[in-house]
């Protein structure tokens, strides 16, 4: 995975590639006079937006732990990610408030080959763009660059739609059919925009890791019943690219203290090794104490 760029630096080809295809997407609007290709246009602004937004937030998020949190400021990715989702929002309504008219008087295009060929040049940039931002999402585990990454992909086959419906126009000789496609774009983001707010609640509200992960977490907290230990409490949290893993240790009271710390420390660095940008914390406890087993708060896995 490509890891020695940083995701501020993703952020910053975003910014660039958004300022890019605004320009190409305009020029391709002012040339043809069509809709859709307006709504496409619209949508680049939020494209724009969308990449400030994530610029800023991964910048904040870099500075690390600090004195106020210790933790550090993965969180912030959430409100990044929900922010682009509200911002697609106001495109939406933006668009389907520029097609109405054009239902109710279309007008014919005009200039659509040059029209056409901006509109793919800007369509190849958000594709190359989008495809680098993905890359550097997965290796960085971070939802604000997959955001953005997921939204431009969405943006190329939204102007690929527009570009085969404005070819249709003229052919078909059907007008309203160009405001009619702005309003479905309107309709394919306000979609990709609820779909960004479901996962910035869900990470806000402390949702768990993923199954495979967690699995894969039990398969290492398994091992210590054969050093005749047991685990249990077994909590899981997501703040951005950083996971969180919070279990009891159960071993036998016979044990010394050098022996449990060596085995827990052993079972951390597992863990941490098949989970990069996982944090473990784990509280060490007596087996054979009955109040070891207690726990008021209900275990997301674990016995």
């Amino acid at each position: 995975m490509d890891t020695h760029r940083s995701p501020v630096f993703y952020a910053w080809l975003s910014v660039l590639t958004s300022v890019i295809t605004i320009g190409l997407k305009f020029g391709a609007w002012w040339l043809t006079g069509s809709v859709g290709l307006l709504s496409d246009a619209i949508e680049s602004l939020v494209n724009l937006a969308a990449a400030l937004v994530a610029l800023w937030t991964l910048s904040y998020v870099s500075h690390g732990a600090d004195d106020d949190h210790h933790f550090g400021h993965e969180k912030a990715e959430y409100f990044s990610s929900g922010i682009e989702g509200g911002l697609i929002f106001v495109a939406a309504v933006s668009i389907i408030a520029t097609a109405i008219p054009g239902l109710i008087n279309p007008q014919p295009l005009q200039q659509l080959g040059l029209g056409f060929a901006l509109s793919i040049i800007a369509a190849g940039a958000n594709a190359l763009c989008g495809w680098f931002l993905l890359q550097g999402a997965r290796a960085h585990r971070s939802i604000t660059l997959e955001a953005d990454a997921r939204h431009l992909l969405s943006d190329v086959w939204t102007t690929v739609g527009v570009l085969v419906a404005v070819l249709l126009v003229p052919v078909t000789g059907w007008w309203r059919l160009d405001p009619l496609v702005a309003i479905a774009v309107a309709l394919q983001i306000l979609w990709t925009g609820s779909v960004l707010i479901k996962r910035s609640f869900d990470g806000l509200m402390d949702k768990s890791i993923p199954v495979d992960e967690l699995a894969r977490v039990i398969a290492v907290l398994e091992t210590i019943k054969s050093h005749g230990g047991d685990y249990h409490a077994l909590r899981t949290r997501r703040a951005g690219r950083k996971h969180f893993v919070d279990v009891h240790i159960l071993l036998p009271g016979t044990m010394s203290i050098q022996e449990g710390h060596d085995l827990v420390q052993s079972l951390e660095s597992t863990i941490m090794r098949e989970l990069p940008m996982v944090e473990v914390l784990t509280h060490l406890e007596p087996l054979e104490d009955v109040r070891s087993w207690d726990d008021p708060k209900q275990p997301l896995a674990g016995h």
